[in-house]
């Protein structure tokens, strides 16, 4: 080979190579979308009231991405309004189930989708009395699906809602039933009584001898397994108070070995990844469903009044909190100011999307967070902010 060829060869390796490099970089870097571009706004324009999603471990965004769902009010507590919908391309929106009455504005009505999108759940309190409620979002009707329960979070390509009874005065409800809305089938699962013959010395130790019932349940996405709470009751009749119940604990159930594979003393605010078996929680640990190895992932800041979950690719987190602490080159805000973060669950890098008072909005006497949540697709961001007079539901957007 001529010295000519041998230097034109090596050249055009050292460009190959080059430019192998620049396309790694973008590649490697997961957080290259969330770093340019993001558009930030309010998901409706309609002025004047509350707009909240749910919560954290639920994506407001349908399945197919069509519609957002989300609770509006325009009481100054939050705590009385509508089930609404909206279509994300023309911004029309619908109202589901007008005149619902919540526990707070914390986690609203509980509304999330079910059965591929086809179905939207929520619960309310009727003069007195919890009820579960699914509406065809395609029809309008409406369906009381069970009583004297509250409603827990599901999968929402699945046809199952995980209920348990009020956490303050369960009753005879101590325990985790499953219903399947296509068959009408329910069926009780984890109990209280399981809870005690296997962790019968936390148990003693935590709630001092009191009843104690299933609290909170939050189905894996294959629907296969829960994470929930216990709860010992004040067995008083008012639900708005935080001494309504003691509540405490961190369990995982799998319903095919009909058996707790897990429990944590302390629950932070846990979310399920996509495998359906890992759980992210608080201080940015991942903790196996199955006998509860934990690993946490390294070089992240943790914000207080974090609720971290993931990406569908299980490839970020995001979640919320103060970010006074922070330096501004990290993207940290005034005391007091609170923000979005992405990060890569891999540990390293993150990135603050969004910065916001969160200290007004809905004065109910639980308040509501921003409670982050991605889209299915990944590309969307929606939460909450409490800056001004009204919570307002947000979304960021990759572009």
């Amino acid at each position: 080979m001529s010295r000519f060829a041998a230097a034109s060869l090596s050249l055009v390796c050292a460009w190959s190579l080059c430019g192998d490099m620049l396309r790694a970089e973008p590649l490697d870097d997961r957080l290259a979308p969330w770093r340019r571009d993001v558009v930030v706004r309010p998901v409706s324009e309609v002025p004047g009231r509350h707009t909240i999603h749910s919560y954290y471990v639920s994506n407001p965004e349908s399945p197919d991405g069509r519609y957002v769902l989300f609770y509006a009010s325009r009481a100054d507590d939050g705590q009385f309004g509508d089930v609404c919908l909206l279509e994300r391309a023309s911004g029309r929106e619908t109202v589901l189930a007008a005149n619902v009455r919540t526990e707070d504005a914390h986690r609203a009505a509980c509304q999330q989708w079910l059965a591929g999108g086809k179905l939207v759940a929520f619960h309310e309190v009727v003069d007195g009395r919890w009820r579960v409620v699914t509406v065809d979002i395609a029809t309008g009707d409406k369906r009381v699906v069970a009583e004297d329960h509250q409603l827990g979070f599901g999968a929402p390509l699945g046809n199952v809602l995980p209920l348990y009874g009020c956490h303050w005065k369960p009753g005879e409800y101590r325990d985790l039933e499953l219903l399947d809305v296509a068959t009408g089938e329910r069926r009780t699962t984890a109990t209280s009584a399981d809870v005690r013959a296997k962790y019968g010395a936390w148990v003693a130790k935590e709630f001092a001898g009191k009843e104690i019932s299933i609290f909170f349940p939050v189905l894996s996405p294959d629907g296969n397994r829960a994470f929930l709470k216990v709860a010992a009751g004040s067995g008083g009749d008012n639900f708005m108070s935080k001494a309504a119940s003691h509540r405490q604990g961190l369990l995982a159930y799998d319903f095919r070995r009909g058996d707790f594979t897990m429990m944590r003393t302390k629950w932070g605010h846990p979310a399920w990844l996509a495998d359906s078996r890992r759980i992210i929680e608080v201080g940015h640990f991942l903790i196996d469903a199955d006998g509860g190895a934990a690993e946490r992932l390294t070089n992240l800041p943790h914000l207080s009044g974090s609720h971290p979950s993931t990406n569908p690719a299980m490839t970020l987190f995001v979640t919320d909190g103060l970010v006074d602490k922070l330096g501004k080159d990290q993207g940290g805000g005034d005391v007091g100011e609170w923000g979005v973060m992405v990060g890569d669950l891999r540990g390293g890098q993150f990135v603050v999307l969004h910065k916001f008072r969160n200290d007004q909005g809905a004065k109910s006497w639980r308040r509501n967070h921003p409670h982050p949540a991605f889209s299915a697709d990944g590309k969307r961001i929606y939460f909450n902010v409490s800056a001004g007079k009204h919570t307002q539901l947000f979304v960021a957007e990759a572009r």
